[in-house]
């Protein structure tokens, strides 16, 4: 997956002067185009950073970080923004950047998992990830065979444990 190379959510980027320090690194190397793949927190974001951006230049320059040329060199920087989730909750794609390979990773593990659960006459419970949606846990349940399947967007009703337990004693 997309960790693999070690990138995450960085909590000083929350702060203005965490992205005027971005801003500076920028400039300093600089890059005026970015290609960001993330999910809602990453686009949000390369968003603020976006709209921000004349300010912070601006804030550089008062500073004495940066000189006036720089500030019209860099005047622009170019985003781009790739959706990148497990979740394939975005409108306007059939499927996100991560979603094929957790769907693969999820389909392995239960092919793993399988042989053992029937041989041992055992029901396994199968955990998988999605914030706030549950299209993985959806479409692994229907490439797997999943007797039973929570997701969030169809929280269970009262009672479900007994028509849980029933119908996996069946």
């Amino acid at each position: 997956g997309g960790t693999v190379i070690g990138s995450a959510r960085c909590k000083s980027f929350r702060t203005r002067e965490g992205r005027l320090q971005a801003a500076y690194n920028l400039v300093q190397r600089g890059i005026t185009n970015l290609c960001v793949i993330g999910g809602d927190g990453s686009l949000t974001g390369a968003n603020l950073f976006r709209e921000e951006w004349s300010g912070l230049l601006e804030e550089l320059a008062q500073k004495g970080k940066i000189d006036e040329d720089a500030v019209k060199k860099y005047a622009y920087l170019n985003i781009v923004g790739m959706v990148g989730s497990i979740d394939n909750d975005f409108c306007g794609t059939d499927m996100t950047i991560g979603t094929d390979s957790a769907l693969h990773r999820i389909i392995e593990v239960v092919d793993a998992i399988m042989t053992t659960a029937q041989s041992h006459q055992r029901t396994f419970v199968l955990e998988v990830m999605g914030r706030h949606c549950g299209y993985l846990a959806l479409v692994s349940a229907l490439a797997c065979g999943a007797d039973w399947v929570f997701i969030p967007e169809y929280p269970p009703e009262e009672g479900w444990e007994d028509s849980m337990c029933v119908k996996l004693s069946e």
